[in-house]
Protein backbone atom coordinates (compact mmCIF):
# COMPACT_ATOMS: atom_id res chain seq x y z
CA UNK A 1 0.00 0.00 0.00
CA UNK A 2 2.74 2.42 0.78
CA UNK A 3 3.61 4.51 -2.42
CA UNK A 4 7.32 4.57 -3.75
CA UNK A 5 8.02 8.37 -3.91
CA UNK A 6 6.19 9.15 -0.70
CA UNK A 7 7.61 9.45 2.71
CA UNK A 8 4.54 7.67 4.88
CA UNK A 9 7.22 5.75 7.38
CA UNK A 10 6.31 8.22 10.37
CA UNK A 11 2.44 7.26 9.50
CA UNK A 12 2.87 3.66 9.25
CA UNK A 13 5.39 3.76 12.80
CA UNK A 14 2.68 5.50 14.61
CA UNK A 15 -0.25 3.60 12.83
CA UNK A 16 1.06 0.67 14.63
CA UNK A 17 -0.34 0.58 17.89
CA UNK A 18 -3.50 1.44 16.61
CA UNK A 19 -3.29 -1.49 14.09
CA UNK A 20 -2.57 -3.48 17.54
CA UNK A 21 -5.94 -2.05 18.47
CA UNK A 22 -8.41 -2.86 15.98
CA UNK A 23 -7.29 -0.55 13.21
CA UNK A 24 -6.84 -1.47 9.81
CA UNK A 25 -5.40 -0.44 6.35
CA UNK A 26 -7.15 0.36 3.55
CA UNK A 27 -7.56 2.55 0.98
CA UNK A 28 -9.96 5.96 0.72
CA UNK A 29 -10.42 7.89 -2.42
CA UNK A 30 -6.63 6.19 -3.66
CA UNK A 31 -5.00 7.62 -0.24
CA UNK A 32 -3.77 4.70 2.39
CA UNK A 33 -5.49 5.13 4.96
CA UNK A 34 -6.75 3.37 8.50
CA UNK A 35 -10.09 2.58 9.67
CA UNK A 36 -11.88 0.96 12.41
CA UNK A 37 -15.17 -0.86 12.09
CA UNK A 38 -15.34 0.51 9.15
CA UNK A 39 -15.47 4.05 9.69
CA UNK A 40 -11.75 5.84 7.96
CA UNK A 41 -9.89 8.01 10.77
CA UNK A 42 -6.47 8.71 9.45
CA UNK A 43 -4.46 8.73 6.11
CA UNK A 44 -1.57 9.92 4.68
CA UNK A 45 -2.09 12.29 1.86
CA UNK A 46 -0.27 10.51 -1.63
CA UNK A 47 2.03 13.13 -2.96
CA UNK A 48 3.17 14.89 0.09
CA UNK A 49 2.97 12.00 2.83
CA UNK A 50 0.99 14.50 5.17
CA UNK A 51 -0.89 12.98 8.01
CA UNK A 52 -5.12 13.56 7.10
CA UNK A 53 -7.32 12.87 10.23
CA UNK A 54 -10.81 13.05 10.70
CA UNK A 55 -12.21 14.75 13.78
CA UNK A 56 -15.20 16.98 14.79
CA UNK A 57 -15.74 19.86 12.77
CA UNK A 58 -14.90 22.34 15.55
CA UNK A 59 -11.48 20.46 16.21
CA UNK A 60 -10.42 20.81 12.25
CA UNK A 61 -11.74 24.36 12.96
CA UNK A 62 -9.49 25.18 15.44
CA UNK A 63 -6.22 23.47 14.01
CA UNK A 64 -6.76 25.36 10.99
CA UNK A 65 -7.49 28.43 12.99
CA UNK A 66 -3.79 28.16 15.09
CA UNK A 67 -1.98 27.11 12.39
CA UNK A 68 -2.09 23.82 13.02
CA UNK A 69 -3.79 21.92 10.04
CA UNK A 70 -5.17 23.45 6.58
CA UNK A 71 -8.44 22.50 5.12
CA UNK A 72 -8.63 19.07 3.11
CA UNK A 73 -9.95 20.28 -0.01
CA UNK A 74 -9.27 17.30 -3.11
CA UNK A 75 -10.07 18.58 -6.20
CA UNK A 76 -11.28 22.34 -4.42
CA UNK A 77 -14.05 20.86 -2.12
CA UNK A 78 -13.57 21.31 1.55
CA UNK A 79 -14.08 18.20 3.61
CA UNK A 80 -14.95 19.76 7.11
CA UNK A 81 -14.24 17.02 9.24
CA UNK A 82 -10.37 16.28 7.50
CA UNK A 83 -7.54 18.04 8.71
CA UNK A 84 -4.44 18.28 6.36
CA UNK A 85 -1.67 18.39 8.95
CA UNK A 86 2.09 19.04 7.07
CA UNK A 87 5.11 18.34 8.43
CA UNK A 88 6.29 15.65 10.73
CA UNK A 89 5.94 16.40 14.27
CA UNK A 90 5.67 12.38 15.45
CA UNK A 91 3.72 13.98 18.62
CA UNK A 92 1.46 15.84 16.91
CA UNK A 93 0.42 13.24 14.89
CA UNK A 94 0.22 10.55 17.46
CA UNK A 95 -2.13 12.71 19.22
CA UNK A 96 -3.87 13.53 16.72
CA UNK A 97 -4.15 10.29 15.06
CA UNK A 98 -5.58 8.95 18.70
CA UNK A 99 -8.03 11.24 18.15
CA UNK A 100 -8.99 10.78 15.21
CA UNK A 101 -9.56 6.73 16.62
CA UNK A 102 -11.60 7.89 19.44
CA UNK A 103 -13.76 10.09 17.18
CA UNK A 104 -13.89 7.23 14.56
CA UNK A 105 -15.50 4.85 17.55
CA UNK A 106 -17.75 7.02 19.28
CA UNK A 107 -19.94 8.24 15.92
Amino acid sequence: MNSPDVDDALFWDLAEPLLGAGAERSTMMGFPCLRIAGAFFASVERRSGDLIVKLPESRVDELIDNGSAEPFAPNGRRFREWALVPGRDEEQWEGLMNEALAFATET
